[in-house]
């Protein structure tokens, strides 16, 4: 009888030390864990108070009134009107959405719908690898090949212009629109396919009619993102776009967007906590507020657009 207790009492000690452990491993996870989150959310605050600071510093001596209206961007002159700044970055936006919403839409489409497994398995990876090509990679491409093809279309072009840029950003965010409105394609429930075939509708009608509008706000939701993307691309469209801040809808004139600018300021030589320093976190401020209201809008989109199914 004693050998059977102290046995028994071996394994409760036993069970009891491994429950402690696993105790002590799950507290340090979670400690792990929030500590990630922690640093994250600190690293946001960060960086938003360190843009209101420099930014409000900047709006003490110049009036945001003229820095949100003015029509003339030369900081060395004393004009700190962000509107051809602000113009260039969407002219920029709109085109590279032009060009990469059909196409990524459209391949998505054939990669759900039509697309053999085989096909799919090669195809899709593909696209992916292109993400990971560099952005500066990008821009000595549209410098070297797209801009003087647009030049020689149009004599009349600049070298460095708004249209090589929108081309060259529309196929960076492509990969975006593609991979994630295809997931989205894919997931839409089978039964509503089957339904359709079952009244009738022909391939064509259950894409256009059916899967499409079912998976309608995850293709959103990839628009919005890719689009996101767009407005802070850096390094491509300060290669592509050139460097002249104007108000323009000629996406054939060279321009210059709030993201070039940051990187042209930061590459001089501007003095710690000159007027003419400062203007790089007053830009900043503008594309941080301009991307948070987009995030809010498609926030505010997928609510209303929203599909559920059970």
């Amino acid at each position: 009888m004693s050998s059977i207790a102290s046995t028994a009492d071996r394994q409760l000690l036993e069970e009891t030390t491994s429950r402690l452990w696993r105790k002590r491993i799950e507290a340090a996870i979670r400690f792990v864990l929030m500590f990630c989150a922690g640093v994250s959310v600190l690293t946001t605050v960060g960086i938003v108070v360190l843009l209101l600071f420099e930014s409000l510093q900047f709006f003490g001596e110049v009036s945001i009134f003229e820095f949100l209206t003015g029509t003339k961007w030369a900081p060395q002159n004393k004009e700190f009107g962000i509107l051809p700044l602000f113009c260039g970055t969407m002219l920029v936006t709109v085109g590279a959405a032009i060009v990469a919403v059909p196409l990524g839409l459209g391949t998505a489409i054939y990669l759900s719908e039509y697309a053999t497994p085989l096909v799919r398995e090669t195809v899709k990876p593909a696209l992916e690898v292109l993400a990971g090509v560099p952005s500066v990679v990008f821009g000595y491409l549209a410098l070297i090949v797209i801009s003087p093809f647009i030049k020689e279309i149009f004599p009349g072009a600049d070298l460095a212009n708004a249209a090589s840029a929108a081309i060259v950003v529309g196929f960076m965010i492509l990969p975006t629109i593609i991979s994630l409105s295809e997931d989205v394609l894919r997931s839409v429930p089978r039964s509503l396919r089957e339904g359709a075939y079952a009244l009738g509708a022909t391939k064509y009608d259950v894409t256009a009619k059916v899967v499409v509008p079912a998976a309608l706000s995850g293709i959103v939701a990839s628009f919005l993102l890719a689009v996101s993307r767009a407005i802070g691309e850096t390094m491509a469209v300060t290669l592509a776009a050139g460097g002249t801040p104007r108000i323009t809808l000629n996406p054939l004139e060279s321009i210059q967007t709030m993201t070039a600018f940051i990187v042209q300021k930061t590459a001089g030589e501007n003095s710690h906590g000159t007027l003419e320093y400062r203007t790089v976190f007053a830009v900043g401020l503008t594309l941080f507020v301009s991307t948070m209201i987009l995030n809010l809008a498609a926030q505010w989109i997928l609510s209303r657009v929203r599909e559920k199914y059970e």
